[in-house]
């Protein structure tokens, strides 16, 4: 990856986690950042079962199985250009809350999809 360290995709519980991400959504997430221009801030990437519960996220979650990513984003103008990213790379399961963006590759899941928090 050109800009971003997999210690930003680590569980908070489990130092050197974020090394089981899928390697396609690290190399979509990379590619995202460089159409963005600007640094995005990962506030979760891999998640273990126990912090997934710590963080009220759902059993299904799939943060769980290295597929998924959200980062962090609180103005709309940002918001904006990091969605047209994220889409132009391929991200076609998003989640837009006030505060980050969720991305996933989840084959399991509804496909072209994106939801709000």
């Amino acid at each position: 990856m050109k800009y971003f360290e997999y210690e930003e995709f680590d569980s908070p519980d489990i130092q050197g986690s974020g090394q089981l991400m899928d390697t396609k959504l690290l190399n979509m997430i990379d590619e995202a950042r460089e159409i963005y221009g600007k640094p995005i801030r990962v506030t979760s990437g891999y998640r273990t079962e126990a912090h997934n519960r710590k963080v009220g996220g759902v059993d299904s979650s799939s943060h769980l199985k290295g597929l998924a990513i959200d980062v962090a984003c609180v103005r709309s103008d940002d918001r904006f250009k990091i969605l047209n990213a994220l889409l132009e790379v391929g991200f076609n399961r998003i989640g837009v809350a006030s505060t980050f963006i969720h991305v996933d590759i989840d084959k399991d899941k509804s496909q072209n999809v994106i939801w709000t928090y």
